[in-house]
Parts: C-alpha cells; sequence; structure tokens
C-alpha cells in the first residue's frame, strides 16, 4: 500500500509552491490550478481544497505535476 499521508488541500498546495516551484494561477470552485513556474516544460495540475485529500487523488496531482512519489516524500520530510 501506499505511505503517503494524507493532506489537506491546502498543505497539498504550500508543499508544491515550496519545494517544487508550482504557483497558484487560478481558482474554480474548489479547485486550484497550480502552474509550475521553474520547468521549461508546461506543468499544470489541480489541487482539491478538501480537509483531507484521498491518497489516490494526491497520486494523481503528483502524476500531473511530474513529481515521483519518492520526491514528494522525500520533501515531506524536511
Amino acid at each position: 500500500m501506499s505511505n503517503l499521508p494524507k493532506l489537506s488541500g491546502k498543505e497539498i498546495v504550500k508543499i508544491l509552491a515550496k519545494d517544487f516551484g508550482f504557483e497558484a494561477i487560478r481558482q474554480s470552485g474548489s479547485h486550484v490550478i497550480l502552474k509550475n513556474t521553474l520547468s521549461k516544460q508546461k506543468k499544470v495540475t489541480v489541487v482539491p481544497m478538501h480537509k483531507e485529500v484521498k491518497i489516490g487523488t494526491l497520486l494523481g496531482i503528483l502524476d500531473l505535476a511530474g513529481i515521483d512519489k519518492e520526491e514528494f516524500l522525500k520533501n515531506l520530510r524536511r
């Protein structure tokens, strides 16, 4: 199984911004759209602003962002 913790949408946005160079570009309802400002490739992901984001949803967010699960965990533990 996954060893990813359950995080809120706000926590995920904060981690993606601080550690991976993403920036919130807009919000549509309860979903924040983030764009990577550091990458030359266009990387965009969507984070639901729920109190607790399910593990499968978090994996989908990381997949869209082009971030490996282990890399995310490493930055989470810092």
